[in-house]
């Protein structure tokens, strides 16, 4: 029977990871083997490597991140603990016992120049050079580096703008915001993919059955800026709230955010196949049916 060590199964993606193993009928009889970071601290690599060793899993899910971009501008050693010495422990270990080894990354390791093609900015390809312009998205950089380095059975899956159920994010803040104050302003001057916890999930656990190893892209199909992303989560939550277009130069921020890091799926359709659904889609039925607003 394989079982499957899920690291960070209590965060926003290891939640809809357990609960598609729980509804989908061909992961039922899977070993799940829970852990967080009370459990074990990924950055000691002692810690990691006896843990993997006692358990030997088939598979390692790594849905661990420190992920608050901002604070990792100051907090960058601890940002480096999380998502870079973390990744490679888990990778040694990996190797160790002959594990295959899924590690999350982000589109944030991309600078958001773009491909430019005729003229015109075109998503980013799995081969396209990283160039991160942020503390977390070094870290995060420096993180796949190490997973390559020191496992040889590995999935590295770059995502964007995700949100879920559990934990905090863009959706849940944009509906809380809207409700108490009726008048927002977001900028309109980045570009990425809102992705669906859910949909995402779902394509992990199928490459997780497969030896299609390498890097690969997985979110919602289609492109918004954080302004059409927030005008949609008002609109199919039905909340009066007028929202207002800014610049970045508008709303400074700490950390420099990619002005285009849209990910192009090609790995997902050359191997597994995309089956992502466009993010407007996935974002009203996460409103209406997993909120229930």
């Amino acid at each position: 029977m394989k079982s499957i060590m899920l690291i960070g199964y209590n965060g926003q993606l290891g939640s809809e990871i357990i609960r598609i193993m729980k509804d989908l009928s061909q992961y039922k009889k899977l070993i799940v083997i829970k852990v967080n970071s009370s459990k074990l601290d990924i950055a000691n690599k002692g810690s990691v490597l006896n843990h993997i060793n006692n358990v030997k899993p088939d598979i390692i899910i790594n849905c661990a991140a420190y992920t608050n971009v901002d604070q990792a501008e100051e907090d960058y050693e601890e940002s480096f603990r999380v998502n870079s010495l973390g990744p490679r422990n888990l990778a040694i270990a990996a190797e160790s016992v002959g594990a295959k080894l899924i590690h999350i990354s982000t589109d944030y390791v991309f600078d958001g120049k773009g491909v430019i093609v005729n003229g015109e900015k075109t998503p980013y390809k799995e081969y396209d050079t990283p160039n991160p312009i942020n503390v977390y998205g070094k870290s995060k950089l420096l993180g796949e580096n190490y997973v390559r380095e020191f496992c040889s059975k590995y999935f590295i899956v770059r995502t964007s703008w995700l949100y879920g159920e559990k934990g905090n994010n863009f959706v849940k803040t944009i509906l809380k915001l809207a409700k108490e104050k009726g008048k927002l302003q977001v900028v309109n001057d980045q570009i990425g993919n809102p992705t669906n916890a859910e949909d995402l999930a779902y394509h992990i656990l199928k490459l997780a059955f497969t030896d299609e190893y390498g890097i690969y892209h997985c979110t919602g199909n289609g492109f918004a800026s954080w302004y059409d992303f927030a005008c949609k989560i008002v609109e199919y939550a039905g909340i009066d709230c007028i929202v207002e277009p800014v610049t970045s130069e508008q709303f400074v921020r700490k950390a420099k955010r990619p002005s285009y890091s849209c990910l192009d799926k090609m790995m997902l359709r050359s191997t597994i196949g995309d089956n992502m659904r466009n993010w407007e889609e996935a974002l009203e039925d996460f409103i209406k049916n997993t909120l229930k607003l």
